[in-house]
């Protein structure tokens, strides 16, 4: 009699046999291994079993592991030997401010915390660089004493799928670090012209090129004045066709281009600046005086780098120049966030190469002659020489650093990269404590940042809470301000006084800086309040002290007629087209000056009577001093219509005036986007001829 077995119960019986092997496997000494997996396919379903010995089972023990993280391994590090580390693997000069690298004195520039986070990654990073490139030679002499065996393998394919690494940025001084996270630090002593001539003389270069950067906030008293003499430049090009091109000073050509830099405050728009192109050339060639007085000037650029205006251009421009291209320029021009936009990033000049990946074939240690011992004693002779090679490479950079000539005003040239790390750019006075060189082009040349030449001490006398304050960063729209006679403008807060000389004459004022502006009282107000001998209501920005050191800075004549600007629909060809000499009065205006803040535009209008009277008073009186040639020619030069200011600062300094620039009257009159989304003027091309024909038609 044959018995049949359902499936059923064949399954249900391997699995209590499957049970039962299981739970003799934990008890009896019998490896795993040596049970057949077809037998009993749950031994698949088991992470892992134990080979015990013992029969009697073990009971289990939790074990608990903490990942250490790297600042814990740092704190545990020796303080010297990572003191050592970090010397070795610092950078050779801050990116921020260009000043050279140290750890000796913490309130100087280009001090490095090596306990600071940026600066232990960094250090970190290199460190882990070194011990990389230290495993890849490593690497490569095993691959070359394998011989012919392994073929054309490199190192590159065994890395299949490599990591991607984290890139660490080269880290800026304390110094630079806490300007651009907290807004706070101390100014460098600046340079002198003579200091920034010797630097330009330090070029390696054969051609180089000054570009003097000018402020246009206070165009153009950030000029400086003779630069072609002091730093031996090429002369200006007269108006003279055989006037020479260039001329070399101790072997180098060095020319000068002049680029009025943040144009944005001058205008709302691009072509707006563009047409106030010939007024800024007469007024640089009024600052250059006697030297300026038949010079071509076409050497002059206004640009924005905030707004990107003829950026490009200038850009295109350094590119094709090439050599030695120097930014020179007082403090606080613009000259970083200058260099930011015009410095050709990404242009070294790499060819792509295509990688071609051999073949990967095994190896064998059969394919050797050679046995695995000896092999593996010749791999580690050869790692401890790599090391070793590796380390001498440290300690020769290193050495190389301590070497370093710091009497040369020159830094060494870095390592030229396509997006290297931009200089800081901060509103602190003298940010650059060193030249920035920053290589382009494969050795086509590089752009030099220099730092600024000193630009007044009038941030002396202001309050560190308020000395940000004093620099304009945006165009300011001021409001029109009436001086009556016996009162004065003051500017933040008694800081600055404007007092009109001329009596029983309005005068109108526009402050263009983004200080505060207070018309009040001369005599019982403006006087005492500037002298800090009275309590006010505003708020004076100027340290206490202030007051005893007030001086006059001068007496500024509005002597620039503006009669035609300042008329409106008078003079208007679209309206009354009035002659400005047939009117019964004069406008007369100026722009004072204030060194590194801003303009404060004054303008006053004066009947012609009162200008022919005095003419000849001053006619009389000119008569009767002749014999004083000096005199007369004062007397001469200084019109009596002219109306005119006395401006009061502290030491009497950092004040100037220059001919009206009327940038009130062109913000007042932007278009609307009203008008300028207008409909376009009909065109009236054959009107005339169509009249004709209508006038013939009805003949």
């Amino acid at each position: 009699m044959t018995i049949v077995l359902s499936s059923n119960y064949r399954y249900r019986m391997s699995r209590s046999t499957g049970k039962l092997i299981l739970r003799l496997s934990r008890t009896i000494p019998v490896a795993v291994a040596d049970i057949p997996t077809f037998l009993c396919p749950g031994l698949l379903r088991v992470p892992h079993l134990p080979l015990s010995t013992n029969y009697s089972i073990q009971p289990r023990h939790t074990q608990r592991r903490f990942l250490q993280t790297s600042d814990h391994a740092a704190a545990v590090e020796p303080e010297g030997q990572f003191r050592s580390r970090a010397h070795a693997h610092l950078p050779q000069q801050c990116p921020g401010c260009g000043a050279l690298s140290q750890t000796a004195v913490a309130d100087q520039a280009g001090y490095y915390n090596i306990r600071r986070r940026s600066v232990r990654e960094y250090v970190g990073g290199a460190v882990a660089k070194g011990e990389e490139d230290r495993e890849e030679a490593i690497v490569r002499a095993a691959l070359a004493n394998a011989g012919p065996a392994v073929g054309d393998l490199e190192l590159g394919v065994l890395q299949k799928n490599p990591k991607p690494k984290k890139v660490v940025g080269v880290p800026t001084c304390d110094r630079c670090h806490f300007l651009k996270s907290h807004n706070r630090g101390v100014s460098i002593a600046h340079p002198s012209i003579r200091s920034i001539q010797d630097t330009i003389f330090e070029s390696p270069y054969k051609y180089n090129h000054a570009y003097h950067v000018i402020d246009a906030a206070d165009f153009p008293m950030s000029l400086v004045p003779a630069l072609h003499k002091l730093l031996h430049l090429t002369p200006q090009r007269s108006l003279n066709r055989r006037s020479k091109t260039g001329r070399f000073y101790h072997g180098q050509k060095t020319e000068v281009s002049f680029v009025i830099q943040r144009a944005d405050l001058l205008a709302h728009k691009k072509e707006q600046v563009d047409h106030m192109m010939p007024y800024l050339r007469e007024v640089l060639r009024d600052a250059l005086g006697r030297t300026g007085k038949d010079v071509r000037l076409g050497n002059v650029r206004c640009v924005s780098a905030k707004q990107g205006w003829w950026t490009k251009e200038l850009k295109e421009e350094i590119w094709k120049r090439g050599g030695g291209g120097w930014l020179v320029g007082k403090v606080n021009v613009g000259k970083s966030q200058l260099l930011h936009n015009v410095f050709p990033k990404g242009r070294s000049g790499q060819v792509d190469s295509k990688t071609h990946t051999p073949d990967i074939k095994p190896l064998s240690l059969d394919s050797t002659n050679m046995d695995q011992a000896e092999l593996v004693a010749e791999l580690e002779a050869e790692s401890r020489e790599a090391s070793k090679e590796v380390e001498a490479g440290e300690d020769s950079e290193w050495a190389e650093l301590e070497s370093l000539d710091t009497s040369l005003l020159l830094p060494p040239a870095p390592v030229e990269t396509n997006f290297p790390e931009m200089p800081l750019v901060s509103s602190l006075p003298g940010t650059t404590a060193s030249p920035i060189r920053l290589p382009f082009g494969n050795g086509k040349g590089e752009l030099i940042d220099l730092p600024g030449l000193s630009r007044g001490d009038l941030e002396l006398y202001v309050l560190p809470e308020h000395r940000a304050s004093l620099v304009m960063r945006n165009r300011v729209h001021p409001e029109q301000e009436v001086i009556k006679p016996g009162q004065s403008l003051l500017l933040g807060g008694g800081l600055i006084r404007i007092t009109p000389t001329t009596p029983d004459l309005v005068f109108l004022s526009y402050s263009f800086t983004a200080m505060s502006s207070h018309v009040t009282e001369t005599e019982t107000k403006a006087i005492p309040t500037q002298l800090q001998t009275r309590e006010s209501s505003i708020e004076n920005i100027s340290i206490p002290g202030t007051g005893e050191k007030i001086a006059s800075a001068g007496i500024f004549h509005l002597k620039w007629d503006v009669t035609k600007e300042r008329s409106g629909p008078l003079t208007a060809r679209s309206a009354a087209n009035i002659r400005p000499d047939k009117l019964p009065y004069q406008v007369f205006s100026t722009d004072i000056l204030v060194e590194g803040v801003g303009w404060v535009e004054l303008a006053a209008q004066v009947r012609k009577r009162r200008v022919e009277s005095e003419s000849r008073q001053i006619q009389e009186v000119g008569e009767s001093c002749a014999s004083d040639s000096e005199d007369t020619q004062k007397v001469e030069e200084i019109n009596p219509a002219w109306p005119s200011v006395e401006v009061f600062t502290p030491g009497g300094k950092s004040i100037g005036a220059r001919r009206p620039m009327n940038a009130w009257i062109q913000m007042e009159n932007k278009p609307g986007k009203r008008d300028m989304k207008g409909r376009p003027r009909r065109s009236m091309k054959g009107m005339k001829k169509l009249e004709k024909q209508r006038s013939r038609s009805v003949w």
